[in-house]
């Protein structure tokens, strides 16, 4: 079924940001003279959010009592360059002219503040209509509530809806909200994930997979 409109989370699903983290965590662990990590360690996490990525950074755990302090230098730093070096995973610029060729409204649905969302999106450049940020409703992901209001500022139903993440919130947030749900497997998923044990409604192992589904060949 042709979905009405179609959503992606951000981070590891519709842009690879981990381009612009590599050298924030590193340079920040210089700092403290703590060895440089791999690209591939640091890329597992970004999905996370910034307290993962502060623990990875520092060494620390969640339960540390300036953990927020932490996250905040972190993302301090990452304002600094977000939108270096971030684009989109290959094969979405042909999915996205796609959507837009066939009037199917797309939108970003994120965990992602606002404020680097914006600056993201403003650095690549990116242009999307409709996105939806955590400031922008209670609950975030796994809670359906910022789906439902994408679906609702693009006047389509939920149901006729997919959403594509690359995180176990993503898939539960997309049931929780009745719709069709797309685990992207060349996402920022940690070793020990097992996606299959998310119950995605389809697994793609990239972008191009997703326009198949949509012209009906997958």
């Amino acid at each position: 079924m042709t979905p009405e409109a179609v959503l992606f989370d951000l981070d590891g699903t519709l842009v690879d940001t981990a381009l612009d983290f590599f050298n924030v965590v590193n340079s920040l662990r210089e700092e403290e003279s703590l060895p440089a990590l791999a690209d591939s360690t640091i890329r597992e996490q970004v999905s996370n959010g910034g307290v993962a990525l502060a623990c990875l950074t520092w060494e620390i755990d969640r339960s540390h009592p300036d953990i927020q302090d932490y996250r905040q230098r972190l993302l301090d730093r990452y304002e600094n360059t977000v939108g270096d070096k971030a684009q989109l995973f290959k094969g979405f610029s042909e999915l996205l002219n796609k959507l837009e060729q066939g009037s199917v409204p797309w939108g970003i649905v994120t965990n992602k503040p606002r404020l680097y969302t914006d600056l993201l999106l403003e650095r690549m450049p990116l242009a999307c209509k409709f996105v939806v940020c955590p400031e922008d409703v209670q609950r975030t992901k796994p809670a359906p509530d910022s789906l439902l209001l994408c679906a609702s500022m693009m006047e389509v139903q939920p149901s006729s809806c997919w959403y594509v993440g690359d995180h176990i919130r993503d898939i539960e947030a997309a049931r929780a909200a009745g719709m069709t749900s797309i685990a992207a497997l060349f996402g920022y998923i940690e070793e020990s994930e097992d996606p299959q044990a998310w119950q995605a409604d389809h697994y793609v192992n990239d972008p191009y997979e997703i326009t198949a589904l949509l012209s009906g060949k997958a």
